[in-house]
């Protein structure tokens, strides 16, 4: 189960450059449910995601890098690029902020995995988090890759 909210940013840190990070692309075979592929780095990773917002079912299964390269040629919608920084919380919590660069070139994101729905719905976010997009189903990246 994945429980996780995700936040539009008001104010990128300065010293983003810092914090390890991942060149993440991704897309998806299907968005109902979702099935989608990820190359991160040099890992690559076939993933089923339940329906929902907050909490919702997902599994990973490795691939190999022909899998991936046969699968890219068959995905619906256009590939996402993305950063990936993690930035750790004094709470064990990690910040994923991504920094799209195709197809939302300059769009960033921050979602956080929570151990339960309670410490999900009460997690208070940082103050350069901008507006709680967890509910918003235009921020699913599955939604995202289907934008011309």
């Amino acid at each position: 189960m994945e429980i996780e909210r995700k936040w539009l940013i008001k104010t990128v840190p300065e010293n983003l450059s810092e914090y390890p990070h991942h060149i993440i692309e991704q897309g998806y075979l299907n968005t109902a449910p979702v099935v989608r592929i990820r190359r991160q780095d040099d890992t690559y990773i076939l993933t089923y995601k339940g329906g929902g917002f907050l909490a919702r079912e997902e599994y990973n299964l490795p691939l190999n890098r022909e899998a991936y390269e046969h699968l890219k040629t068959k995905i619906d919608g256009r590939l996402i690029a993305k950063t990936r920084y993690l930035i750790a919380l004094p709470d064990g919590l990690m910040i994923e902020l991504d920094h799209f660069t195709s197809p939302h070139e300059g769009l960033y994101l921050a979602e956080i995995e929570f151990p339960s729905v309670e410490a999900a719905e009460s997690y208070t976010a940082p103050d350069w988090f901008g507006r709680d997009v967890t509910y918003d189903p235009a921020y699913h990246n599955s939604v995202m890759s289907q934008i011309r």
